[in-house]
């Protein structure tokens, strides 16, 4: 059996196995949006424009692709209006300042790639790991960096800067950067950009994720026993998750 793997997918195997059958094997609709996620989907479009040096007005971008995201949602999402208003008034506070965050982080760079697509191999599995890097930049002293837009309320607290389930896609993504471009892994730093709605300061965050061998081992470790059971067939249902999933008492999970 061949296929691919996304790390979306692998959240959704690691969060219930049976989840990840219902969404992907059987074609049950999985999560819809919401307001929150097209927010995140119109300003990861504006910043790639901007990071890319187009000619557009950054907050005009957004709030036409905000509006044409929204309008896109399924017809049974209930839209709250005023939040809808809110996240537009919160853009402002954002777009700002998110090219003054990467100078000041990365200094003087260039843009490799934006929406960089992964499809690379994965070690004796016949089987791929899917992705796409939201930016690369390359700096001065010829080190990568693989960032990832996030977009947050008021930012990450401890827990979720270290949540391996967090952290293990930029893991994933330096290795198969890595593998894809024939670098060596030493020369790639990754990061997340928080992009914060509701801060009061400091509403653009750069925060760095690190990757050594064990870390990376331990990621390619859950990703292969994904895999694994993917192919056998098993679908285990996590009952730790029963009540934050949509299914939980339908008639497709009891």
């Amino acid at each position: 059996m061949s296929g691919y793997i996304s790390f979306s997918e692998l959240k959704d195997w690691k969060f219930c196995p049976y989840y990840r059958k219902l969404t992907r094997d059987d074609g049950l609709a999985g999560f819809k949006g919401n307001e929150f996620t097209t927010f995140g989907t119109a300003i990861h479009s504006a910043c790639e424009k901007m990071m890319l040096n187009e000619n557009i007005v950054p907050i005009d971008f957004f709030l036409k692709e905000f509006d044409k995201e929204i309008s896109n949602l399924d017809d049974d999402v209930e839209i709250d209006l005023s939040l809808v208003d809110q996240m537009k008034d919160q853009a402002s506070n954002i777009l700002p300042y998110v090219m003054d965050a990467v100078s000041r982080e990365f200094g003087n760079y260039e843009v490799v790639s934006t929406e960089e697509k992964l499809m690379v191999p994965i070690e004796e599995q016949n089987y791929d790991f899917k992705g796409f890097i939201d930016l690369v930049v390359k700096t001065e002293d010829g080190k990568y960096h693989i960032i990832d837009w996030k977009t947050c309320s008021w930012g990450w607290d401890a827990k979720k800067r270290s949540d391996p389930m967090v952290t293990y896609q930029l893991t994933l993504y330096k290795k198969y950067f890595a593998i894809k471009h024939n670098i060596e892994p030493d020369n790639i730093e990754t990061h997340f950009i928080l992009l914060k709605r509701t801060a009061k300061k400091d509403n653009v965050e750069l925060v760095t994720v690190t990757s050594g061998a064990v870390k990376t081992r331990n990621a390619t470790n859950l990703l292969i026993t994904a895999i694994k059971n993917i192919k056998s067939g098993k679908s285990m249902k996590n009952r730790l998750s029963c009540r934050k999933c949509q299914f939980y008492k339908t008639e497709h999970c009891t």
